[in-house]
């Protein structure tokens, strides 16, 4: 018995050295130029893989296991290697390594290269590529870095515009990789609306488009003439993150449906609190202007009044008016005033209890 379970551990020993973490086996990449295929800089990793490995996000049967997706900038064309040191072999009996490549093709679409070369040949067709849709916003952010302005634009698209379809399709497997709880959605309900966000970058003198990120809205019905548009997906890029794109591409869809007369007011679906700050954000830079929302208003309280601008100019629904209402108006109170303070805080106690009353 003694020998045995001793014999066992050394087995297990050895089968614990082909368990690789998958978060950090996936190794993904938006590449501009030939050289970034070699620049681990380029590289960025997953933050959930448990979607596609499960709970634990390991694949078992490998070491040094390297999941490499890296993606052209603009189109998103993909390439797809498996790369590893050793596999487990016949010699472990019953032990199979996991099939690694075939969760992989389950998320990703058809058409991907395997071959690093026919990628880089691909790279070179990338001037041709031009962002979908219709422009709706541009602006410009400072980067450190290159010591310049960079200029993005924000675009809405739908499915018939030539290629959007299989754009998405790779766009999409992103979302895997960096939101907990993704699902693809179905693109052939014409109610989903895309907004995409692209910078324009040079490369040997010509213009260029790489993908940012993205944001997928569904269009409810509201009886009897309305919609209620839902924001579904949201992402912006990890390479891009931090930079202001997420809010530019939250206002820029706000802007969007405040000029539909059809349009009720905007919601989100299962949002994130990360999602939730965001809005927070956007939306008092939107209501901070409305005459409703003066200090002297505030400070008699939540009104109708707030309800009804809000939502008639900005399209922003009562619950997250009264969020604005309480982040202007502590903004708006002296908190070292302890009778302002006091109302500040009754103010909120108010809201809090007046379900259970």
């Amino acid at each position: 018995k003694i020998f045995f379970s001793s014999g066992l551990t050394a087995m297990e020993k050895k089968l614990a050295e082909y368990k690789c973490n998958t978060n950090e086996a996936i190794q993904l990449k938006l590449v501009r130029f030939p050289e970034d295929l070699e620049d681990d800089n380029t590289t960025f990793n997953p933050e959930y893989s448990h979607q596609v490995f499960g709970d634990d996000e390991v694949a078992f049967g490998y070491k040094g296991l390297k999941i490499l997706l890296y993606y052209i900038a603009g189109n998103l064309s993909t390439l797809f290697r498996i790369e590893y040191t050793s596999k487990v072999n016949e010699k472990f009996d019953c032990v199979e390594a996991d099939d690694v490549e075939s969760k992989i093709r389950e998320i990703i679409p058809p058409g991907f290269c395997t071959n690093p070369d026919d990628f880089v040949s691909l790279l070179e067709k990338e001037v041709n590529f031009k962002p979908f849709g219709m422009l709706l916003h541009t602006y410009s952010v400072h980067n450190e870095e290159a010591g310049e302005d960079i200029t993005y634009q924000i675009y809405k698209a739908d499915m018939t515009c030539p290629g959007f379809r299989e754009y998405h399709e790779r766009l999409q497997t992103f979302l895997m990789w960096f939101i907990e709880t993704a699902s693809f959605i179905d693109v052939d309900d014409e109610r989903w609306n895309y907004f995409l966000v692209f910078e324009k970058y040079n490369k040997d003198g010509a213009t260029l488009f790489a993908t940012v990120g993205y944001m997928t809205v569904y269009n409810y019905y509201v009886y009897p003439d309305k919609t209620r548009p839902r924001v579904s997906q949201m992402l912006i890029l990890p390479p891009f993150q931090g930079e202001g794109h997420g809010a530019q591409l939250l206002e820029t869809v706000h802007r969007y449906y405040m000029s539909s007369p059809t349009v009720l007011d905007i919601t989100a679906e299962d949002p994130s609190e990360n999602y939730v700050k965001l809005r927070d954000f956007v939306l008092v830079k939107l209501c901070q202007d409305l005459l409703c929302f003066s200090p002297g208003k505030l400070m008699q309280g939540f009104s109708q009044e707030m309800v009804m601008e809000a939502q008639q100019k900005l399209k922003i629904n009562k619950q997250h008016t009264r969020r604005v209402y309480e982040i202007l108006r502590l903004r708006a109170t002296d908190m070292g005033d302890a009778e302002q303070s006091r109302n500040y805080r009754l103010d909120v106690k108010r809201r809090l209890i007046g379900p259970y009353k």
